[in-house]
């Protein structure tokens, strides 16, 4: 807890230095990430003029993949560690490695923004839920959620769950955190922001699955 206390003044601290040269920081986004909610941080790649700034001819993510060689800022890293860190990386984009501290079920935005407000109604426990500019919801689960996801759709009568516009992201794969613009299209942003329970300790799969795949195929029907 004194760690976490630590953390949040020295946010603070930045925020009020950011406020005062009248711009917002993107190390201070990368320590709230590390540091309140601890999640891994990779600086990520742009999309420049309709290319991905890695230089890479096909690349087959243009704007939306971690920097070649690019270190991982770990979750706990000491507040000047991270700052230092991300300065050596101007302009990068955040991304946070999944399949760490959360796997992420993907929707589209409509039935996604349905989901939650259904979920949100039952009491059921939701994490954090972010929005990417090609029309997608996150939400973020506990680790391990992708691997066994088309066997707890069928568990729960989903007989064909490739009908549905529902998948998972699990270890290997990288989503780009909000504020930060995803493939040239616009900014990542938060449909449920963070909280410090809730990041820690993600929901089951199983207790928002039903009603994100309910919402999914009603939306598709």
């Amino acid at each position: 807890m004194g760690f976490t206390i630590g953390i949040s003044r020295g946010i603070r601290d930045i925020r009020s230095g950011s406020r005062r040269r009248g711009r917002s920081s993107d190390g201070t986004v990368v320590a709230e990430y590390t540091g309140l909610w601890g999640w891994d941080v990779v600086p990520g790649v742009r999309a420049l003029a309709g290319s991905c700034s890695c230089g890479r001819t096909g690349c087959r993510a243009p704007g939306a993949h971690p920097l070649e060689h690019a270190p991982v800022i770990r979750a706990g890293a000491p507040l000047d560690e991270v700052t230092a860190l991300w300065s050596e990386f101007p302009g990068a984009s955040v991304m946070l490695p999944v399949g760490r501290a959360f796997d992420v079920i993907e929707v589209a935005e409509p039935a996604g923004c349905h989901a939650l407000a259904r979920l949100e109604r039952m009491g059921l426990p939701v994490g954090p839920v972010a929005a990417t500019p090609d029309g997608r919801a996150q939400f973020f689960v506990a680790p391990g959620a992708a691997a066994v996801l088309p066997d707890l759709l069928y568990r729960m009568g989903w007989d064909d769950p490739g009908a549905l516009d529902l998948r998972g992201l699990g270890r290997g794969t990288h989503i780009t955190a909000p504020p930060s613009d995803r493939a040239g299209l616009g900014p990542v942003r938060w449909l449920r922001s963070p909280a410090l329970d809730s990041a820690s300790r993600p929901p089951e799969a199983r207790l928002l699955l039903g009603t994100l795949a309910y919402v999914a195929h009603r939306s598709g029907a």
